[in-house]
């Protein structure tokens, strides 16, 4: 008979609790089933965004039909819904609204290219006077002295011109290669329509296939953030175009004042141009000069200075101005984002740098209050 214990006697060894062990606390929190879910959901998201990433690099040659086609599917998206919601297949509506753009482009294009092949024209018969005249500026050239060092200017300005013909004669002098420079063109165009037909045609599923990768306790975020950057794109499109269209006007103006033929063509060239971001102006300008120099140099020289003076005013002040009200972003920052979008992508990589930037922008608002509980 075993004795009764004493009282204030210690329990017996396996009448104690046993220890905690901290290892057993934290291999139930790892296998909390919400929140392994959760994890799982978040580490599918981003294989997938990674999934993305890779298959857009490997693309690279034609991301450019790619992101030109998903803007023509974003921004003929409203006419789509209005035209489904009239009774419209979705199918046909698409159709018609493409068929709309042939007949603007095809509109704009009938204008544009009789305003350029008589200016051609016109250039191939005083060429050999404007060449030979500029010949004899260059053999009067002189040396000049700089900091007690001779420059011939008549032997560097040789020197360019060789080497830009060698340049010249290597990038298009071979046919093959203008032929393959054109049918690579005319794919990414065939693709970018392609593109922007499927993407509009499946334009409801595809905030849908997004929305489920978002976790459960996440898509209501998601469908507010959905919301902000859709209208954020809508007020950039509309900025770009009130861009362009300052641009355009302006500068038809200009060509008007000072004389030259078509100001309407030249005008509507410079606004279209213009839809690239600060290169776009410069580059409409090139139809204008050829046009000026078709008459005089000096008028080549006016037109020249009239559209830098215009394209300097509306981009240093207008463009930053209206696109920092559009995307909510101060206007360094949108200069900030252009900037290292060209040195990024060139100019597809300005089209889309202040989108992204904007995006960033709204997620890190909406982000910022729920991790600090403090507005942004």
């Amino acid at each position: 008979m075993r004795p009764n214990p004493q009282p204030g006697a210690p329990h017996e060894r396996e009448l104690e609790s046993p220890a905690p062990i901290s290892g057993v606390t934290a291999s139930a929190w790892s296998l909390d089933p919400k929140r392994r879910r959760r994890y799982l959901q978040i580490a599918f998201g981003i294989a997938a965004l990674i999934v993305a990433i890779v298959v857009l690099f490997l693309l690279r040659d034609f991301l450019g039909a790619f992101v030109l086609g998903s803007a023509i599917a974003f921004l003929i998206q409203p006419a789509v819904a209005r035209l489904h919601a009239a009774g419209i297949p979705r199918i046909l509506a698409i159709v018609l609204v493409f068929i709309a753009i042939i007949i603007v482009l095809a509109g704009l294009v009938l204008l544009i290219v009789p305003l350029g092949v008589s200016e051609v024209n016109q250039l191939q018969v005083q060429l050999p006077n404007l060449t030979a005249s500029a010949q004899d500026r260059l053999n009067s050239l002189q040396p000049i002295r700089v900091f007690g060092i001779d420059i011939d200017l008549k032997g560097v300005t040789q020197s360019i011109n060789s080497h830009l013909r060698e340049y010249l004669l290597g990038q298009f002098g071979n046919a093959v290669t203008l032929g393959l420079t054109a049918l690579t063109t005319v794919l990414q165009l065939l693709l970018m329509f392609i593109v922007a037909f499927l993407l509009a045609l499946e334009a409801p599923a595809v905030r849908r296939d997004l929305r489920r990768f978002v976790p459960n306790d996440y898509r209501a975020d998601f469908d507010q953030i959905w919301r902000k950057v859709r209208k954020m794109l809508y007020a950039y499109v509309r900025g770009q175009l009130v861009i362009a269209g300052l641009i355009g006007l302006c500068s038809g103006v200009a060509c008007w004042a000072i004389g030259l033929p078509d100001p309407i063509a030249l005008g509507l060239i410079a606004g279209v141009t213009a839809l690239i971001p600060y290169l776009g102006p410069f580059i409409g300008a090139v139809p204008a000069i050829l046009v000026g120099l078709s008459q005089t140099p000096g008028k080549a020289l006016l037109v020249a200075l009239l559209y830098l003076l215009i394209s300097n005013v509306i981009l240093n002040f207008v463009y930053p101005k209206v696109m920092g009200d559009a995307v909510r972003l101060p206007p360094i920052l949108v200069i900030v984002a252009l900037i290292a979008g060209f040195s990024w992508g060139g100019i597809l990589g300005m089209f889309v740098a202040v989108p992204i930037a904007a995006t960033l922008r709204i997620l890190f608002d909406h982000i910022y209050p729920r991790l600090y509980e403090r507005p942004a």
